[in-house]
């Protein structure tokens, strides 16, 4: 697992949320070192914070979808980014 917060700006999804999973049972087991358990929850809370993002991102690009008259998919719209 790596140390910094770097990676996890990069990562994708799937990855994100498979670690961050990783994390919660490890810290659930009790039995890692006070100190470790630390480190990974503020590494879990990045990983958390990512996920959100992603989804946010995922939401948006949903909701830019058009429809026809029909109700189906018809394209999408620009998305805005902030």
């Amino acid at each position: 697992m790596a140390d910094t917060n770097t990676d996890i700006k990069k990562m994708p999804f799937e990855r994100a949320i498979e670690e961050l999973e990783s994390i919660v049972q490890r810290l659930e087991g009790g039995k890692v070192p006070l100190e470790e358990s630390v480190a990974i929850y503020e590494r879990g809370e990045a990983l958390k914070r990512r996920c959100e993002e992603l989804l946010r991102q995922a939401e948006a690009r949903v909701e830019k979808i058009t429809l026809d008259s029909g109700g189906k998919p018809a394209g999408t719209s620009p998305m805005e980014v902030d």
